[in-house]
C-alpha cells in the first residue's frame, strides 16, 4: 500500500515504518520507537504518533511486550507466540498488570478495559477474572506496581532534607514515567496498595527524631505528595491535551504568538513581559523550585519548633 503526498502525517509514518518491517530492516522482537520518539523523529503531535503505533498494531506488525514495550511482531512461520499473546497458561498477575500499565502509558487510562486488555493479552475476558475482579480493582493493582518500581534506601541520605528530596524525587520521576498515575491517586480515599503505603511510611521515618507529632508528620508527607501530584497533573494535562487536539505545546505558542505579543508590547504588564517562554512550560523546573520553597519553609517550622523548646 502507497501513501501520498495528500495522506495524513500518521498514515505516511506508518508506511515508512511498514516498509522497514516488511524488509527485514526492523527485525522481530526488536523494539520499536516509542511514541514520544516518533513524535520527535517526525515532528508530529502525540496523537498522531499514538495512532501510529495503534495502525501497526491493528495490521499484526507491532505487539506489546510486557516490560519492553512496543516490538516487531514476530513472523507467523515462527513456531513461538507473538509477544503479548501468550499461552493461557502462561498468564500471570505480573503480565495482566504490566500490559495494562503500558497501555495507559502510551494511551491513558481510559483506554484500559478489560476487553481491551485480554485483546492485548490474546485471552479471553474471563481469563482475567482470576486476576482481578474488576476494572476498579485493575486500577488499584497497576498503581501498587507502579509504586514498587522505585527503591527507597533504607536508612537512605543523612538528613531529614535529603530523605523527602530524595522521595519527592522518585514520585516525581514515576508521575513523567507513567502520566495517568496521578489521576488514578485520592487523598480523601487512599488507595490501601501495600507498595504505595511503603512510600509513606519511608516518608514518616524520614522525619523520626525532629520532636514532632505524628499529626504533624503524615501531614508533612501527604503535602509533599500533593506537590508531586499538583505538577505531574499539570503534564498530564498537556499530553491529554496534545492527543486530543494534536497540537504541540510548541506549535500552540507559535499560534498564540500574535496575542501574546499584543498583550505583553501594550505596557500593561512590564514584569510579564520580561519572562522567558521557555520558563513557564518548564514543568521539572516548577517541581524543584516548588520541591525546594516547600522544604525551605519546613525547616523554618523546625527551627520555630525547637526555639519554643529551649
Amino acid at each position: 500500500m502507497q501513501s501520498s503526498s495528500q495522506d495524513p502525517p500518521y498514515r505516511r509514518i506508518v508506511e515508512e515504518l511498514r516498509v522497514r518491517i516488511l524488509s527485514g530492516d526492523l527485525r522481530s522482537g526488536e523494539r520499536m520507537p516509542s511514541i514520544r520518539q516518533i513524535a520527535q523523529r517526525w515532528g508530529v503531535a502525540i496523537a498522531t504518533a499514538t495512532k501510529v503505533i495503534a495502525a501497526l498494531r491493528d495490521e499484526g506488525l507491532v505487539v506489546a511486550r510486557v516490560g519492553a514495550g512496543t516490538v516487531v511482531a514476530a513472523r507467523a512461520s515462527h513456531q513461538q507466540p507473538e509477544p503479548g499473546h501468550l499461552p493461557k497458561q502462561a498468564l500471570s498477575r505480573t503480565h495482566v498488570l504490566r500490559t495494562a500499565i503500558a497501555i495507559a502509558d502510551t494511551e491513558g487510562l481510559g483506554a484500559v478495559s478489560m476487553r481491551r486488555l485480554a485483546a492485548e493479552l490474546g485471552v479471553g475476558p474471563m481469563s482475567l477474572y482470576r486476576h482481578v475482579a474488576n476494572k476498579n480493582e485493575l486500577v488499584t493493582q497497576m498503581v501498587d506496581e507502579v509504586f514498587g518500581e522505585p527503591e527507597l534506601p533504607t536508612p537512605g541520605p543523612e538528613g531529614w532534607r535529603a530523605k523527602l528530596e530524595l522521595v519527592s524525587r522518585r514520585q516525581w520521576e514515576l508521575g513523567r514515567r507513567h502520566i495517568w498515575l496521578p489521576r488514578a491517586i485520592s487523598f480523601t480515599r487512599p488507595l490501601l496498595v501495600p507498595n504505595m503505603m511503603a512510600h509513606t511510611e519511608w516518608t514518616l521515618r524520614a522525619l523520626d527524631g525532629l520532636g514532632l507529632p505524628i499529626t504533624v508528620r503524615i501531614r508533612e508527607a501527604l503535602t509533599l505528595h500533593a506537590l508531586v501530584v499538583t505538577v505531574a497533573l499539570s503534564m498530564a494535562d498537556e499530553v491529554e491535551a496534545e492527543q486530543e487536539s494534536g497540537v504541540t505545546l510548541t506549535r500552540w505558542w507559535l499560534e498564540q504568538r500574535h496575542r501574546s505579543e499584543e498583550l505583553l508590547d501594550s505596557g500593561r504588564f512590564p514584569l510579564l513581559a520580561t519572562i522567558p517562554r521557555e520558563t513557564v512550560s518548564d514543568l521539572d523546573g516548577l517541581f524543584e523550585y516548588s520541591l525546594a520553597r516547600h522544604l525551605d519553609g519546613f525547616a523554618v517550622l523546625l527551627e520555630e519548633r525547637t526555639g519554643a523548646d529551649t
